[in-house]
């Protein structure tokens, strides 16, 4: 029969906004707008909310948070009456005074940074697997004629990428089709406007100060962290990131970094490049095994707390302190919160960033909110590291290109990226249940995991399969559907799984992909016994 380890798919959506981290479970009882106006009033008071920032619409804000519409009429007028917020008829609700007469913060402001003064291992076979054929060494074959053939190489997401297929059912990319192209060339045409001839030169290697603040600013709105825009540096999304952090930390003397297990291939195969070791750490149903992480020995280990990859759990309450404990130990956390934004099923998930910033290195970027091509991300580092990337980020590139920076700082700044976001979560959670339900008939087999937030679910098969898995990715290959198999992305023993992208098709091309792979296992013949 059907399994599911994300049993919240099957309850009434959880209440819960990614603004401010809002959950009004945290209210008490008859005291709603009570509480979302003291909410707002704090962070208007520590920055949050700087001056300018446009609120929410309040139906918009009434529905991610599931209450009424006159609450959040009622919080807002009460800021009105206070002189913290105004409306401006169509350009919307904004905060205009970071203190009302005769209050003072209710804690200190963001902190100002220093300015810089200078401008692996063979995967385990799953168990449950019958062998596959002989598989040639990856260091002396590392072009393989299908993503399939050999251990997975540094190409192989490329020759995925570019392999012919009706279905791509491959993790890591939103609905591309719905790239907001007018809300783009409407701020491309309003930046050009106002650009004036010397911002046409050489920049900040950092990135430009508009964007560095609009992405502080979007980050202590969604992911509840309050970094100051000198502390933001621009990269050319989480790849390059990592590049960086793995050479400033080779520096430094750290050459060895943790890794989950399960965890994503690709940000292992970029971190390895410049970094000696990534051992794996076991990931179970509360996230990374910290005890384990203890006992590896490492100083320093990369994370997905709010959605782990592949797996879809999100760090428990109990193992986030464990896990800051061992920071605050002198560990570091590099923190990849790479599709935080996108969640259906529960509330939202803060960022470890925001408790423990002098031992969390945090990225992001906008590859899952807009479009992988934009190569647009962003890096907060410890003090101790800020001017050392920075440096490392001058020598490679100059900094990202300043013209998409300015029009992406201007999506977020005029709300038209939150915009987005909300139409995207709609279509992506139809897909999400499209996938769902396709695997419930065609895969009745299989274990779904992750479903209550991202853009891929990951399937695993307890009762084992007829063939390995990535020989199972191979035959979809052969049939028209890209999909990833489970063994790519873990290095310690696991059942044989898939991890299979939803939001780039539609659901009637999902249903189609879902069919044939189990088509492809009837095929095959009955599993092996578990």
């Amino acid at each position: 029969m059907h399994r599911s380890n994300d049993h919240s798919i099957d309850r009434s959506i959880t209440a819960g906004a990614d603004f401010l981290q809002l959950d009004p479970g945290q209210a008490p009882a008859g005291g709603l707008a009570d509480w979302l106006a003291r909410r707002l009033r704090e962070a208007i008071a520590d920055g949050r909310l700087p001056v300018g920032t446009r609120l929410p619409a309040t139906r918009v804000l009434a529905a991610d948070l599931r209450v009424s519409r006159g609450v959040v009429t009622d919080a807002y007028r009460r800021l009105g009456e206070e002189g913290r917020i105004a409306g401006l008829g169509r350009g919307g609700t904004v905060v205009v005074d970071q203190f009302a007469p005769g209050t003072v913060p209710l804690s200190p402001p963001r902190p100002a940074a220093a300015r810089s003064t200078v401008p692996g291992p063979t995967a385990a076979r799953p168990e449950g697997t019958r062998p596959g054929p002989a598989r040639p060494d990856p260091a002396r074959d590392t072009t393989p004629t299908s993503p399939f053939d050999g251990e997975p190489a540094t190409t192989v997401f490329d020759a995925l990428r570019t392999a012919p297929a009706r279905i791509d059912l491959a993790p890591g990319v939103p609905d591309l089709a719905a790239f907001p192209r007018a809300a783009w060339l409407r701020a491309e045409r309003a930046v050009l406007r106002d650009l004036a001839a010397p911002d046409f030169g050489y920049g900040d290697p950092r990135g430009t100060p508009a964007l560095r603040r609009a992405v502080a600013d979007w980050l202590a709105r969604n992911r509840g962290i309050r970094a100051d825009p000198e502390e933001v540096l621009v990269v050319a999304g989480a790849a390059q990131a990592l590049a960086l952090v793995g050479e400033v930390l080779r520096a430094d003397g750290l050459d060895v970094v943790a890794v989950e297990d399960p965890g994503s291939l690709g940000t292992r195969q970029h971190l390895g490049h410049r970094i000696t070791a990534t051992p794996p750490v076991p990931v179970d149903a509360e996230g990374i095994r910290v005890d384990s992480l203890r006992a590896a020995g490492a100083r320093a280990v990369l994370l997905t707390p709010a959605h782990q990859f592949p797996t879809g759990v999100v760090l428990g309450g109990a193992r986030r302190r464990e896990l800051l404990q061992w920071a605050a130990e002198g560990g570091l956390v590099i923190e990849d919160d790479y599709d935080a934004e996108h969640r259906y099923d529960r509330p939202p998930v803060p960022a470890l960033r925001g408790v423990l910033p002098e031992q969390v290195l945090y990225l992001g970027s906008v590859s899952k909110l807009l479009a992988p091509a934009l190569r647009t991300g962003w890096v907060l580092a410890p003090t101790r590291y800020r001017e050392a990337l920075v440096d490392a980020k001058r020598l490679s590139d100059l900094g990202n290109a300043a013209l998409p920076q300015l029009v992406l700082a201007h999506l977020m700044e005029s709300g038209a990226l939150e915009r987005h976001l909300r139409l995207q979560r709609t279509r992506h959670r139809r897909r999400r249940d499209a996938m769902t339900a396709a695997v419930a008939v065609h895969l009745p087999g299989a274990s779904v995991h992750g479903a209550a937030a991202g853009l891929h679910l990951m399937l695993t098969f307890p009762d084992g399969l007829p063939c390995t898995d990535t020989e199972l990715a191979a035959a979809a290959l052969a049939h028209g559907v890209k999909v990833h198999p489970l063994s790519w992305h873990a290095r310690l023993p696991h059942p044989p799984g898939l991890v299979l992208g939803y939001a780039a098709g539609t659901p009637g091309e999902i249903e189609e992909g879902i069919a044939v792979l189990g088509r492809l296992l009837r095929e095959a013949g009955p599993p092996l016994p578990g």
